[in-house]
């Protein structure tokens, strides 16, 4: 049953964190909806942390990898015949121990890919939840818990595309 002028159900309750269910042949009762603004903003937010949070890890841990491979062929390089005729200017430049070096700041590459990631899905889903909040409040429809994680995922893929120079010949 539902109230007459807002289209909320009187027994209405936030759905638990995350809120998801089987929708394929859900039973009656098992679907959970949003109905608020302020619902439907968290749910995008959070989801959204989640998903922008979780691309930004990966790249981050790919980052990390791709730097260990470079100082680990740098430290190859030095112990081949090639590399001990270096001057010493050049084989300082190439570092004396190019794994110690790199260990002394690339944790810093997740720490800021974390820190930014988690800046611009902030900003991404506070973006996209109020809109969303707004149009479904506008409409009196409601909005199931699955919407803000599809949202999240848009807004993680909108994030990778952009991050791509498209250059067409259109």
């Amino acid at each position: 049953m539902s109230s007459f002028d807002s289209g909320v159900p009187r027994s209405y309750t936030v759905p638990d964190w995350p809120g998801l269910y089987y929708p394929v042949r859900a039973t009656p009762g098992e679907a959970q909806y949003l109905y608020y603004l302020s619902d439907i903003y968290r749910f995008v937010v959070f989801w959204t942390l989640i998903c922008v949070g979780a691309a930004h890890l990966f790249v981050a841990i790919w980052a990390v990898l791709m730097q260990f491979r470079s100082a680990r062929l740098r430290g190859a390089y030095l112990r081949t015949p090639v590399g001990r005729k270096l001057t010493l200017k050049n084989r300082k430049l190439l570092g004396e121990n190019p794994i110690r070096e790199t260990l002394s700041w690339v944790w810093l590459v997740p720490l800021v890919y974390i820190v930014l990631g988690g800046l611009e899905a902030v900003f991404a889903g506070s973006f996209v939840g109020l809109i969303l909040g707004a149009v479904y409040n506008a409409g009196y429809f409601k909005m199931s818990t699955w919407t803000p994680l599809l949202w999240g995922i848009i807004n993680m893929q909108v994030l990778v595309v952009s991050s791509f120079r498209i250059q067409g010949g259109l």
